[in-house]
């Protein structure tokens, strides 16, 4: 396939599955989760990938409480920010991050700060300098605040922006602000986007004088 090229302002990246392979981890914990309420791990996985832990829940067991949805995800969170075996980096992610020093970009993940920073650490990355993070939103992917936010923090109009993502609820919520996008990864694969790539290895970035970057997916 001829390779595509864009031209944005900055860089909007997803963390889980986009730059820090994390699939390990999150497989482990969730099926732990499931098997204690009796679903299906298969079929709870294809829920959680890309969003926030309370929300994947409330999708899940939609007669609890969002309460306890909201204090199981605490748990959560502190079991998944404990368990980085396995945590490496997504093919050319470290090349990827090192292209982009001193460009704008951000992290827009639907991780807390914690466990961003934890999962970037356990995987050798640099944590970017702007982040948004579970923290600094109400509404959680496929919801577009996160990518919204971002772009503003940047200080670029969303569609100035290229968003790169691995998962269903991610690509919308790119897709919902208005910011063309990038799928890496299988999962990203079966689902709409501009340009997808395998890994990071096929994705070049390049600075030109006009103050845009050109970004090449092979």
């Amino acid at each position: 396939m001829p390779a595509t090229t864009f031209t944005p302002r900055a860089l909007l990246l997803d963390m889980d599955g986009t730059l820090v392979n994390s699939d390990a981890v999150v497989e482990r914990c969730w099926r732990r989760w499931a098997e204690r309420h009796g679903l299906d791990p298969a079929a709870v996985l294809r829920v959680a990938h890309g969003r926030q832990g309370h929300l994947t829940m409330a999708e899940l067991l939609p007669d609890r409480p969002m309460a306890e949805h909201l204090a199981e995800n605490r748990l959560m969170l502190a079991e998944e920010t404990a368990d980085t075996e396995g945590l490496v980096p997504v093919l050319g992610a470290p090349a990827f991050l090192a292209a982009l020093t001193g460009l704008p970009h951000a992290l827009v993940t639907s991780a807390d700060d914690r466990l961003a920073r934890t999962r970037m650490a356990a995987a050798g990355l640099p944590y970017p300098a702007v982040a948004v993070t579970a923290e600094s939103v109400s509404a959680s992917k496929p919801d577009p605040e996160g990518f919204l936010k971002g772009a503003a923090e940047l200080g670029f109009a969303p569609a100035d922006c290229l968003a790169f993502e691995d998962s269903e609820a991610g690509l919308a919520a790119a897709r919902a602000a208005g910011i063309p996008v990038v799928g890496i990864g299988p999962r990203a694969a079966a689902h709409p986007c501009e340009a997808h790539a395998p890994t990071l290895a096929e994705v070049t970035v390049t600075p030109g004088p006009d103050g845009r970057l050109t970004v090449t997916v092979a």
